[in-house]
């Protein structure tokens, strides 16, 4: 069985192995797959197991590749395949559901604490001198916030919504969440439900955690960015097209919120005059929420999994509902 891996770089730059996936069949581990349709096609050609992280597989390339059976996504969201076209095929997607959990709502809380306490900007100052040179024993150059009894918003309450929920409680903020499923409500004191208008007006950070839907994109726009407090902070670890960039570099920049902490954009790389890069009181990161080790190591594991059950006949992770 001929297996191949169209962008294994940002998963595997080195530190983890790709041996146990070895076992399984003749594997072929590309660093990235770049050169668009005709490349992604010839390189797949003759796999019956291809495994994709960002590279996409449209119809027009899946029609191309006669001996494929099985498509894993090495990441939770599979926009980059078209599944319909798949299932068509008979050929069952999967995905890894759980494993960047705990890193990204970490890489939420980061966000947030820089916007609290700017540890790296005030450490910079301390290294060029600038305490060394004041007259009392403490400084600062920007307002320090305190998260005690401030509530949290959280759009997209699954596992990492309910995580960053977790982690908010902790640092006692109340915590308030929406999502199109309402089960299992937390136990936590003052927790509750509301629709978006009411969450973005309420809350003194909103945190962006759900999947990117036709029906969510661009979500944080002029209109929305406009129910927010002055005072609030907005972090996007999830999709960047839930947000549009240039009402929210016109809203950072006009004063409207007071900063934004964001690990995804709509187009990675982003380009060099995206608004966002120079908008006040912005803070972003490369797309490395689920980048930990750890992580990573899950997501491997997990993916090698996938491909085992596949082989055992009894597929697991399948985003797709195939018959017959």
């Amino acid at each position: 069985m001929k297996i191949v891996v169209l962008d294994g770089q940002t998963l595997n730059p080195g530190d983890l192995s790709w041996d146990e996936l070895r076992t399984l069949g003749d594997v072929t581990v590309y660093e990235r797959t770049l050169g668009g349709d005709d490349e992604t096609a010839g390189r797949a050609a003759d796999a019956s197991v291809v495994l994709t992280n960002k590279t996409k597989l449209p119809k027009s390339v899946l029609d191309r590749l006669p001996e494929l059976q099985y498509i894993g996504v090495l990441a939770t969201g599979y926009d980059v395949v078209d599944v319909e076209a798949a299932t068509v095929r008979g050929v069952p997607v999967t995905n890894i559901p759980s494993y960047g959990t705990d890193s990204v709502a970490q890489m939420v809380f980061a966000h947030i604490l820089r916007h609290c306490h700017h540890v790296a900007e005030h450490a910079s100052a301390v290294s060029r001198g600038d305490w060394a040179r004041q007259p009392d024993f403490c400084f600062w150059n920007s307002p320090l916030v305190e998260l005690t009894g401030s509530t949290i918003g959280i759009i997209g309450f699954g596992r990492i919504g309910r995580k960053v929920g977790e982690l908010a409680t902790a640092f006692g903020m109340q915590v308030i969440a929406h999502d199109t499923n309402q089960a299992n409500p937390p136990a936590w004191p003052g927790f509750r439900y509301e629709p978006v208008e009411t969450l973005l007006r309420e809350a003194d950070v909103v945190s962006l955690n759900c999947p990117l839907t036709d029906a969510n994109r661009g979500m944080i726009n002029r209109k929305t960015l406009g129910f927010m407090k002055k005072s609030a902070f907005l972090v996007n670890c999830s999709r960047g097209a839930l947000v549009e960039p240039t009402d929210l570099a016109d809203a950072l920049n006009e004063g409207s919120i007071a900063g934004a902490g964001l690990d995804v954009m709509p187009t990675e790389p982003p380009a060099s005059d995206n608004p966002l890069l120079s908008a006040r009181n912005c803070s972003i990161t490369p797309h490395i929420a689920w980048a930990t080790r750890s992580a990573r190591s899950r997501l491997l594991n997990t993916a090698v999994a996938n491909v085992k059950a596949f082989v055992a006949g009894h597929p697991q992770n399948v985003v797709n509902i195939l018959t017959g």
